[in-house]
């Protein structure tokens, strides 16, 4: 059985290293980035809490990471990245109590000192579909300079995150320079394959033609859900289709994707778990089983540097969530504008809402005692919709670095009515090079 391992395909590039580079662009690139994120919340109702509960009593929470974007031209089409990675820190009671989780820079894994990951290591193929045109391409993180194929195949294998490829959006999707709670940067309901940092092995074709993508791609789920090792023998995993149109509007650019994925591992049912009484626990339940959904994914770009974004997303909700987090329907929605529109060039505003909801079964497994990813009080006596509102402010300080505050309010954090709200105040420093 061959196993797709960044060592494997760091081998089987060495074997290539003979090729021709392209004389059009960069041969090599270093990049890098540093993300601080400080946050805290108030006191809040709290009649009762379990061990997955946002606590109602704790101080700041923060996290670090400093990223290295490392990239070669191995010849004309072929690039490799790695992205070595050092993290320290903990999100908000251990990254548990909310569904919508307010920091998208904190890792399930949560450690004091720091520790070093290799969070990247991925090939990336593109091939001309007939006699495309070439467009610039500046350099940037995982993208090296010079110029690309407007119409092409492109192909990527290796460790990378599902998200890379899959459900981007221009205006929330990046934890480090735009919004920060995770059911407003990603597709909430999308539980998509990765290990307890957020990333897969797997492989990725994308098409693009015109006004059109497809993208197509099978990655690794975790051995166990919410695992830290990925099952790299692929008996569990995921495959996900995304169909994007590109489209103008009285000269104003936008997107919309429509996303589906199925993923295929031992997951435990909600029911099933109830059924055997309390506390519900889905790990004692677990045999070979399917999960399904979809999302919708749109960005407008309108007047005034303002820009728009709205996601819908749904999942069958029979199972246990897998990798992502406890949400079965989740609609995200906001704007982004510009500081020019005040005066003040490269400031940001960014405001942002997102309603998440649990499935029949999910809601009486909760209610029955069981613990999901993020979420779980010990008991769901009134089960609400978790709905979070976010406003964020973004202003460069020098070449390259910049502060953002961030405010969030979560009604009903965890789907429950009789705890909140939370009211998470928040500050990042971001570097980039």
């Amino acid at each position: 059985m061959i196993r797709l391992t960044p060592l494997a395909i760091t081998a089987a590039l060495a074997a290539l290293a003979t090729s021709s580079h392209a004389d059009d662009g960069e041969r090599w690139s270093v990049h890098a980035q540093f993300t601080v994120v400080a946050q805290r919340h108030g006191r809040f109702t709290s009649p009762y809490e379990g061990d997955n509960s946002l606590r109602a009593d704790e101080g700041t929470k923060t996290t670090m990471d400093a990223t290295a974007f490392l990239g070669l031209r191995l010849w004309q089409g072929g690039e490799f990245y790695v992205n070595p990675e050092l993290d320290r820190g903990f999100g908000l009671s251990d990254t548990l109590g909310a569904a919508g989780f307010p920091s998208g820079e904190a890792y399930k894994v949560g450690h004091h000192s720091a520790y070093g990951r290799l969070q990247r290591a991925f090939l990336r193929e593109t091939v001309a579909l007939g006699d495309s045109a070439r467009e610039d391409v500046a350099p940037a993180a995982n993208l090296l300079g010079g110029s690309r194929l407007v119409d092409g195949l492109t192909l990527t294998v290796g460790k990378f995150s599902v998200v890379d490829v899959f459900d981007t959006n221009g205006t929330a999707h990046d934890p480090r320079s735009d919004f920060l709670n995770w059911s407003v940067i990603d597709a909430g309901a999308f539980d998509y394959a990765a290990d307890s940092w957020g990333y897969s092995l797997g492989a990725a074709a994308e098409w693009r033609q015109g006004d059109w993508t497809a993208r197509a791609g099978v990655f690794a789920l975790s051995r166990e859900p919410n695992g830290t090792r990925l099952d790299a023998s692929f008996a569990q995993h995921q495959g996900v289709a995304e169909l994007e149109h590109r489209h103008d509007i009285a000269g104003r650019t936008g997107t919309v994707k429509l996303l589906a994925f199925s993923s295929r591992a031992r997951m435990g049912a909600y029911d099933d778990a109830v059924w055997l009484g309390r506390p519900a626990d889905t790990s004692v339940v677990r045999r070979p089983a399917n999960k399904h959904g979809f999302a919708i994914n749109a960005e407008q770009a309108l007047t005034g540097g303002v820009s728009a974004f709205a996601r819908y997303s749904h999942n069958d909700g029979r199972t246990e969530s897998f990798d992502f987090t406890d949400i079965n329907q989740s609609l995200s929605t906001g704007v982004t504008v510009k500081g020019a529109a005040w005066s003040r060039p490269g400031h940001t505003l960014g405001l942002a809402i997102a309603v998440n909801g649990l499935s029949a079964p999910a809601q009486r497994y909760f209610a029955a005692g069981g613990l999901g990813i993020l979420v779980g009080d010990g008991r769901l006596a009134r089960y609400a919709r978790e709905q979070i509102a976010e406003a964020s402010y973004t202003l460069p300080l020098v070449s390259g670095l910049s502060a953002t505050l961030d405010l969030q309010r979560l009604q009903h954090p965890a789907y429950n009515a009789e705890r909140g709200p939370v009211a998470v105040i928040g500050a990042r420093l971001h570097a980039e090079l």
